[in-house]
């Protein structure tokens, strides 16, 4: 490693949490988002449903919206600028085929967070960083059960996206506090993180992870 990319890494921010919802987000998950929420910081949430339609999912997304509020975590909305919109959401996590990241500006304003799904693809995360995304994603790094893995990224995606750009990047898929290691020195900025949350105690799960970054 030469000084300069020494100093690069040292100036870093360290790797923060962004928690990604289950698909039900009904009953008690409310409470079960502010425990995870009470357990260890985490810079964003993202409202994750599939199959309802926009009113029902701006109900759901209320209570949410607050706790997130409350706990000072960006509250970012999967796949719809719409739904976004009507909610006023910080932000938007567009996947290839959900809008382009100028339609997401023009409707949500210069301030939100747009992020992009760029699966293991270079070519597609310098293009939304070219077009304006505040951060991309790269993914599926591990196996997942919280959707379908077509894409399988690899460490080499993080480390040159670290060395060349400015842009935040988001690690995705199967992310766990005894594999994020090797992500954190890559170079991701996020570790996104689903079923390692959700699937088993929250708040136990929260600690668990912030206490493998800190290795």
């Amino acid at each position: 490693m030469t000084d300069e990319n020494a100093q690069s890494e040292n100036e870093r921010e360290p790797t923060q949490l962004y928690l990604i919802s289950p698909l039900d987000v009904s009953g008690t998950f409310p409470e079960r988002l502010a425990r995870a929420l009470d357990a260890g910081p985490v810079a964003a949430f993202q409202f994750r449903v599939k199959g309802i339609d926009q009113h029902e999912a701006a109900r759901l997304a209320q209570p949410l919206q607050t706790i997130c509020a409350t706990h000072d975590v960006a509250f970012v909305v999967n796949d719809s600028i719409g739904l976004a919109k009507r909610i006023g959401a910080d932000g938007v996590h567009l996947g290839q085929e959900d809008g382009s990241v100028e339609d997401a500006r023009k409707a949500l304003g210069r301030d939100a967070q747009i992020g992009v799904t760029c699966h293991n693809s270079r070519h597609l995360a310098m293009e939304a960083g070219e077009a304006g995304a505040d951060y991309i994603a790269f993914g599926a790094f591990f196996p997942t059960a919280t959707k379908d893995t077509r894409y399988t990224a690899t460490l080499d995606l993080l480390e040159w996206w670290q060395a060349l750009f400015e842009i935040p990047c988001v690690a995705i898929g199967g992310v766990t506090p005894e594999n994020c290691l090797p992500l954190i020195k890559a170079g991701a900025d996020f570790l996104a993180v689903c079923g390692a949350v959700w699937n088993s105690d929250e708040a136990a799960a929260i600690r668990a992870f912030h206490a493998a970054m800190q290795e």
